[in-house]
């Protein structure tokens, strides 16, 4: 047994404990995760003690950390009353969106609606922070939107986890994935091979994400029937792209010609999703980058979306997102 999540912390008088019930031991050690790590997790990064007696979890701290956290745990166990597993991202996320959407004292948060899931043929994924549930929800309700936000919060991978959910369900006949071939920064010369070899490192993110949500063989026989492509920007010129999910990934890199072209492109029965980071645009010096351009331009267009992500919002570790605050606070102009 993990031995943060069970021996007894120092407890003033005036704080106070809630005790949580948990019917089914059996969900309840899940609950807990091996050597209680699951509990030692909430502790950590929610500031309270967690102690286990029998089948109840008493949960000690200030007022304010201990309804986050006895929400937290009242979610994670629904979780896996509906028959889902527990892991550590789940925990992330349940903290993250309990934080933002706690109630009065001893609201049940359901942090977790299995009616809002996108359901891909490897696994279901499901949005961890708020951000991100508003984002794929503008994903599904809107014809084109914009995500914007720094690295690791997303925006590509639950594109493409849209995407691939409409395929699969048949609300759209093929998916396309698209990148401007811009080097980060360093000349890597020319790239031998056919076209496909040559483009295919900077397609190398689109695969990677699309591989995480349906089988490699059928990921194949998608492709060689054109119900998935991968292309760089440059050859969608001249395309109308109909009954298809569109994704344009690190748009920050496409010039305002381009990204003008590339939302052109949309046809009927079509979904179009434009992602992007403005703090790392690859393009030369003093060429605008389309992305910022079409913000300006569309802003308050009717049936186009934009959702914004911040470092709050990265779900890779935890490190880059003190990384990117870093670099924020290094880049704001100093009084």
């Amino acid at each position: 047994m993990g031995i943060s999540a069970l021996t007894p912390p120092t407890k003033p008088e005036d704080i106070i404990e809630t005790v949580l019930e948990f019917p089914d031991n059996r969900l309840l050690i899940d609950l807990c995760g091996e050597f209680d790590r699951n509990l030692a997790q909430v502790e950590h990064q929610m500031g309270v003690h967690i102690l286990r007696r029998g089948n109840r979890l008493a949960v000690i701290g200030d007022k304010g950390a201990r309804e986050q956290a006895a929400a937290v745990l009242r979610s994670l166990y629904a979780r896996l009353e509906s028959g889902r597993t527990v892991a550590a991202g789940d925990i992330d996320g349940a903290m993250r969106l309990g934080q933002a959407s706690i109630g009065a004292e001893g609201e049940q948060i359901e942090l977790f609606n299995p009616g809002k899931e996108i359901r891909t043929r490897k696994k279901p994924v499901e949005p961890r922070t708020e951000a991100q549930k508003a984002y794929v929800a503008n994903l599904f309700n809107h014809e084109l939107g914009f995500g914007i936000g720094p690295a690791g919060t997303g925006k590509t991978y639950l594109a493409v986890a849209v995407g691939v959910t409409m395929l699969v369900s048949g609300a759209v006949e093929k998916i396309i994935l698209s990148r401007p071939a811009v080097e980060a920064g360093e000349r890597l010369g020319f790239l031998p091979g056919d076209m496909k070899e040559k483009v295919d490192p900077y397609m190398q993110p689109l695969y990677d994400a699309l591989n995480d949500f349906l089988p490699a063989k059928q990921v194949q026989k998608l492709m060689e029937e054109k119900r998935i492509e991968i292309a760089p920007l440059a050859f969608m010129r001249g395309r109308t792209l109909s009954n298809a999910f569109v994704v344009l990934d690190e748009a920050q890199n496409a010039t305002t010609m381009q990204m003008k072209m590339f939302l052109t492109r949309l046809g009927q029965g079509s979904r179009m999703v434009i992602t992007g980071d403005r703090t790392q645009v690859d393009l030369p010096r003093g060429m605008p980058s389309g992305l910022a351009d079409a913000e300006r331009i569309l802003k308050g267009v009717k049936g186009v979306t934009f959702n914004y992500f911040t470092s709050k919002d990265v779900v890779r570790h935890p490190l880059v997102a003190r990384i990117i605050e870093a670099y924020e606070a290094d880049e704001t102009p100093q009084a």
